[in-house]
C-alpha cells in the first residue's frame, strides 16, 4: 500500500489539502471541521503563533501581528512596484530583508515569506496527520501558472520549512482539468480561467486519453478578489472623508474593520442585488466629540461599476492566451470556472460572453485545485503512470546582453522539461570571469525583466575578447524551476558557477528557519501533550476525591483499606505538586499512578461495597 501523501493549495484567502482516499480524490477537513483553512498567521499578545480560522478572528484587534494575502508578496522584491502598493493598503509591518526580499515584522522579530507560508502548510500538514493517525511527509503544492522562478523556489522553501518533501510543484488551472478530467472520459480543448484571491491564471489544455497537454498560459500574479474589496475599501473610504473629514486608512484598527466589511459584502453581493454596510463606532473626531459610525448601501451594479476593469483585464489575458495557443473561443469545449471570486455574476457573465458558451461549474471553485494535487501526489507515489502532464513555462527566459538588451533563450508556452544551450563569448581581453544576468519576463531591456540570479564562471584561460567560448545551459524542470550549467569549451570541463541570490532565503537561513520550525514543533507538541496529560491526571484526581470518602467508609477497620488509603493519600499530594510544577514527565507519571489508584478503588467498591 503506497504511503499517505497529500495535494495542497496554498491559496491567497484560504488553503486547502486533499488526498486520494478508496480510488477517489477528498478534501481532508480542518480540525474545525471546515474544507477551507484561512491563510492568516498572527502572533497573539500573548506570544503565540496562530494559525487559520483563529488567526482571522483576532485580526480587527491584532491588525500589526496578523498577517494575510502573504501569497501575493512571496519571492518579490521588496522594491517591486506591487510590494509598494501593498505596504500602502495592508495594516501590518512589511519590511525588507537582506537580499531585497520582502519580510514581515510581528511581535518584534522579522519573518521571510516562506516562513509565513510554512506555518499554513505546518497546519494542513497536521490536518492530515490528524486525519491518517500517522505522519505525513510528501506533497504537491499548487501555485499560480504564471509565478515566476523566485515565487516558486520561495514556495518549495516554505514546503520544506513545514517539513514536507514537496513531489512537485503544480500549475493551479492544470491541477484543476486534473480534477476535472478524473474519472470521466475528456478530450478536447478546455480553457481554465482561475480568478481567487489574490492571482489570476487562464490555461489552455489539449486533455486525452490521460493526457493533458498545456497549450498556452498567462495571468497577472498581482490580480484577484484583494483586488475587489479594496475597491469596496476606497469606495467607504472616501465616502466617510467626504462626509466627515477623516482618512480611515490612517487607523490600523478601522482599515482591517473595512476589509472584513468589504469582503463580506463582496460576497454576499454574489448572491443578492444590495447589501447594508454598518461599522459602528469607526471613528473619533479629532478634536473629540461624539464617536462616528460608517452605515452603506452597496449594490450589485455599484460594486460592477467599481471592479469593471478588473473584470476586463482577466478578458484581455484570455484574448492573449488564446492568441498564443492559436485556437479560437468556439474550438474550446469546456470552460471551467475555479477560484472564490468566480462566483461574482458579472465575472461569470464576462465569461459567458467571451467565450461564446456557458461556462462549467461541476468543480468546486474552492477545493477542485487542491484534489487536483492530491491526484497527481498519488499518482507520482503510486507510480501507476496514469496521468501525463505536459506544462510549459509561462514567461520568457533570457540572459542580459551588451546595451542593456535581453536576449530570448526560452520563449513562453515551451512546453517543460526542457534545456536549451547557448555559447556565449568573453567581451574582454584577458577575462578570466564572465558574469551571465538570468532574466525572466518579456521585455526586451533587461531592466524591465525579473533577475533571477546573476551566474559567475570563473577560471577562464587569459585571451583575446571573443576568443573563448562558453556553453551556457538552461533547464527547466516539469515544476518549471529553473538550473544552469556552464561548460568551457575548449577543454570540455565544466566549471563551477556561483550564484548570486537577488532575493528570497539563503541556505543558510533556510536551515535556520528549519531548525526552528523543529523546535516549535517539538514545542508545540509537548505543550498539546502537557495539556492532554493535564487533562487527564485532574479529571483522575477529581473522581478519586469523589470515591475517596466512599472507599474510606467501606474498608473502616481493615489493614488493607489503611494502607491502600495511606498511598492514595501520598500519590494525591506528588499529583498536586506535579501540577503546580507544570512538568510533562511528572505529570505523565502521577497520571499513570493515580489511574492504577483510580482502578484499585473501583475494584474495592465493586467487590466490598456492591
Amino acid at each position: 500500500m503506497p504511503e499517505h501523501v497529500i495535494g495542497i493549495d496554498l491559496g491567497t484567502t484560504n488553503s486547502v489539502v486533499a488526498t486520494v482516499q478508496g480510488g477517489q480524490p477528498t478534501v481532508i477537513k480542518n480540525r474545525t471541521g471546515s474544507n477551507l483553512t484561512p491563510s492568516v498567521v498572527a502572533i497573539s499578545r500573548s506570544g503565540k503563533r496562530l494559525v487559520g480560522q483563529i488567526a482571522k478572528r483576532q485580526a480587527i484587534t491584532n491588525p500589526t501581528e496578523t498577517v494575510y494575502a502573504s501569497k501575493r508578496l512571496i519571492g518579490r522584491k521588496y522594491s517591486s512596484l506591487q510590494v509598494q502598493q501593498a505596504i500602502k493598503v495592508l495594516p501590518y509591518n512589511i519590511v525588507p530583508g537582506e537580499h531585497d526580499d520582502v519580510r514581515v515584522r510581528m511581535a518584534g522579530r522579522d519573518y521571510a515569506l516562506p516562513e509565513i507560508a510554512a506555518m499554513v502548510l505546518a497546519e494542513l500538514k497536521a490536518d492530515a496527520e490528524a486525519y491518517f493517525g500517522k505522519p505525513v511527509n510528501k506533497a504537491v503544492i499548487t501555485v499560480p501558472a504564471y509565478f515566476n522562478d523566485g515565487q516558486r523556489q520561495a514556495t518549495k522553501d516554505a514546503g520544506k520549512i513545514a517539513g514536507l518533501e514537496v513531489l512537485r510543484i503544480l500549475n493551479e488551472p492544470t491541477a484543476a482539468a486534473l480534477a476535472y478530467g478524473f474519472g470521466r472520459n475528456v478530450t478536447g480543448k478546455v480553457a481554465v480561467f482561475d480568478l481567487g484571491g489574490g492571482t489570476f491564471d487562464v490555461t489552455v489544455l489539449e486533455v486525452g486519453n490521460d493526457v493533458y497537454e498545456v497549450l498556452a498560459t498567462g495571468g497577472d500574479t498581482y490580480l484577484g478578489g484583494e483586488d475587489f474589496d479594496q475597491r469596496i475599501i476606497e469606495w467607504m473610504v472616501l465616502n466617510f472623508a467626504k462626509e466627515h473629514g477623516i482618512d480611515l486608512r490612517k487607523d490600523r484598527m478601522a482599515l482591517q474593520r473595512l476589509k472584513d466589511a468589504a469582503e463580506k459584502a463582496k460576497i454576499e453581493l454574489s448572491g443578492v442585488k444590495e447589501t447594508q454596510i454598518n461599522l459602528p463606532f469607526i471613528s473619533t473626531p479629532p478634536g473629540g466629540g461624539a464617536a462616528l459610525h460608517l452605515q452603506a448601501v452597496l449594490t450589485r451594479q455599484k460594486l460592477e461599476e467599481l471592479t469593471a476593469d478588473l473584470c476586463d483585464r482577466t478578458l484581455k489575458i484570455c484574448e492573449e492566451v488564446l492568441s498564443e495557443a492559436k485556437i479560437r473561443p468556439q474550438d474550446l469545449k469546456e470552460v471551467i470556472l475555479v477560484g472564490g471570486m468566480t462566483r461574482m455574476p458579472k465575472v461569470v457573465e464576462g465569461v459567458r460572453d467571451y467565450f461564446k458558451k456557458e461556462p462549467c461549474k461541476g468543480v468546486h471553485p474552492d477545493e477542485v485545485v487542491a484534489l487536483g494535487a492530491a491526484v497527481q501526489a498519488n499518482t507520482l507515489v503510486a507510480d501507476q503512470g496514469e496521468v501525463l502532464l505536459l506544462d510549459v513555462t509561462p514567461q520568457s527566459l533570457g540572459v542580459a546582453i551588451a546595451g542593456g538588451y535581453s536576449r530570448r533563450l526560452i520563449p513562453r508556452n515551451t512546453t517543460v522539461p526542457t534545456s536549451v544551450s547557448e555559447v556565449f563569448n568573453t567581451s574582454k581581453d584577458n577575462q578570466t570571469t564572465v558574469k551571465i544576468m538570468v532574466l525572466q519576463g518579456e521585455s526586451e531591456l533587461a531592466h524591465e525583466n525579473e533577475l533571477l540570479g546573476e551566474f559567475i564562471l570563473t577560471g577562464l584561460r587569459e585571451a583575446p575578447r571573443g576568443e573563448v567560448e562558453i556553453d551556457v545551459t538552461f533547464e527547466i524542470n516539469a515544476e518549471g524551476i529553473l538550473s544552469v550549467s556552464a561548460r568551457d569549451r575548449e577543454t570540455g570541463q565544466r566549471q563551477s558557477i556561483t550564484v548570486t541570490a537577488s532575493g528570497g532565503l539563503t541556505e543558510d537561513e533556510l536551515r535556520r528557519i528549519m531548525d526552528e520550525q523543529r523546535d516549535y514543533l517539538l514545542e508545540a507538541r509537548m505543550s498539546d501533550e502537557l495539556k492532554q496529560k493535564r487533562g487527564e491526571l485532574e479529571n483522575v484526581l477529581r473522581e478519586i476525591g469523589e470515591l475517596f470518602p466512599r472507599v474510606k467508609a467501606i474498608t473502616s477497620g481493615s489493614e488493607f483499606g489503611s494502607d491502600v488509603l495511606v498511598k492514595a493519600e501520598k500519590g494525591l499530594a506528588d499529583a498536586r505538586r506535579a501540577l503546580e510544577k507544570n512538568d510533562l514527565s511528572e505529570i505523565a507519571a502521577s497520571a499513570d499512578q493515580m489511574g492504577r489508584t483510580l482502578n484499585l478503588f473501583r475494584g474495592v467498591i465493586q467487590r466490598i461495597g456492591g
